[in-house]
């Protein structure tokens, strides 16, 4: 996937100086990923404290030494100003249903996410990015895994049918009569 020059608002640019969980790195992508929605930054850290060496589930979006990469989105960082604000920045589209705070989820409940339909499957911390993440069952092909995600079994689906999205990222499903 082709990385950008600068984030969406222009705040942070390929090769600027960051940190991350007080780690310092240097950013090496920015842009699309296959394994979430929304923009993420490729960090090549200082030392080797990251995940993956610039390539995620197969897909080569930078490269740095192994251990060395990691994935952040922008209110994550800090570029040596001022610390990163506590919401996060860039809101999802306007849609009929307000996003879903990670406490309000729950195993089993019904959203939306880029549109599509899902349940969830899990909420929790993952191998191969920071925060608190939400496992998804899409109701239709789509998504990109089983459930297993780099060897890491979160939750069982059909192939193709998982995803993995933060929970700023999911809409509640509207409720049906």
């Amino acid at each position: 996937m082709p990385s950008k020059e600068k984030t969406a608002d222009g705040s942070i640019s390929l090769g600027q100086q960051v940190s991350w969980n007080g780690k310092p790195g240097t950013v090496r992508y920015i842009g699309g990923v296959k394994f979430a929605g929304g923009e993420y930054i490729g960090l090549e850290l200082t030392e080797a404290t990251g995940m993956h060496n610039g390539t995620v589930m197969g897909v080569p979006y930078f490269e740095c030494a192994p251990k060395h990469g990691a994935f952040a989105q922008q209110a994550q960082l800090q570029t040596g100003a001022a610390p990163p604000a506590a919401a996060p920045v860039a809101a999802a589209p306007a849609a009929p249903a307000a996003p879903a705070p990670a406490g309000s989820l729950s195993v089993g409940q019904q959203v939306m996410w880029n549109g599509k339909p899902g349940t969830v499957r899990y909420i929790g911390t993952v191998k191969f990015a920071p925060g608190e993440w939400v496992g998804l069952e899409l109701a239709q092909p789509g998504g990109m895994h089983n459930g297993t995600v780099m060897g890491v079994s979160y939750f069982a689906c059909a192939p193709k049918h998982g995803a993995f999205a933060q929970p700023s990222a999911l809409q509640r499903a509207m409720a049906t009569a």
